[in-house]
């Protein structure tokens, strides 16, 4: 009985094991690259073209107002006025609920995504 276990034992000690992958490690040229990108001071400058003012229609001014403004502040005041009045969906927090101000914008709908969105404010500036 004992040369049983004893077999059986080595038997099982002398299985391979697999071995795990060593995890690779980031090379220097990658950290200096990440931390050059990090230090280097210069200030992100907007584009023009996101700071060009444009005009919104008389749809979408109900909305945001009717003076000439940057892409970005009609964005602003487009999710400030979204937020407000709580058209934003609870369970699906990507859509946006229509109200009686926004359905013209959004073409009808009663429900738009909010990547949808931008496609159909685009159409309502000039």
């Amino acid at each position: 009985m004992a040369t049983r276990k004893k077999t059986a034992a080595r038997k099982k000690s002398t299985k391979k094991t697999a071995r795990k992958a060593p995890a690779r490690k980031k090379t220097a040229k990658k950290a200096a690259r990440k931390s050059a990108k990090k230090s280097s001071g210069k200030k992100r400058t907007p584009s023009a073209a996101f700071m060009r003012p444009v005009t919104p229609d008389n749809q979408l001014a109900a909305v945001v107002g009717s003076s000439p403004l940057p892409r970005t502040e009609l964005t602003k005041k487009l999710w400030a006025y979204i937020k407000r009045n709580g058209l934003q969906d609870s369970k699906n927090r990507r859509a946006i609920n229509a109200d009686d101000k926004l359905r013209p914008v959004f073409n009808g709908k009663a429900q738009v995504s909010m990547f949808d969105m931008t496609k159909l404010v685009n159409k309502h500036v000039s």
